[in-house]
């Protein structure tokens, strides 16, 4: 007879690496950072109806930069909230 085996923890279901992480969080803000700079050149460039779009994207894009790079790993679990246990007196 078998024994039942007992869940293991496989590598794949760990989490990246903390530096990797925020490489990847670092690389995303400095892409959404250069696509800024295009809109603000190209506010400068194109003509007037689509140069209102290209500042648009330049005005709201630091906004949606910071969201995404700030959406890294969460660091707080389902389990590690504090919830007592109320203890009756005996």
């Amino acid at each position: 007879m078998r024994k039942k085996q007992e869940a293991t923890q496989s590598i794949t279901t760990a989490q990246s690496g903390l530096s990797l992480d925020q490489a990847a969080r670092q690389r995303r803000y400095f892409i959404s950072m250069m696509i800024r700079t295009v809109c603000f050149i190209l506010t400068v460039l194109l003509p007037s109806p689509y140069r209102w779009i290209a500042l648009a994207g330049a005005l709201t894009l630091p906004y949606i930069a910071v969201i995404a790079a700030n959406a890294g790993r969460e660091t707080i679990k389902k389990d590690a909230i504090f919830s007592p246990k109320r203890k009756g007196l005996n």
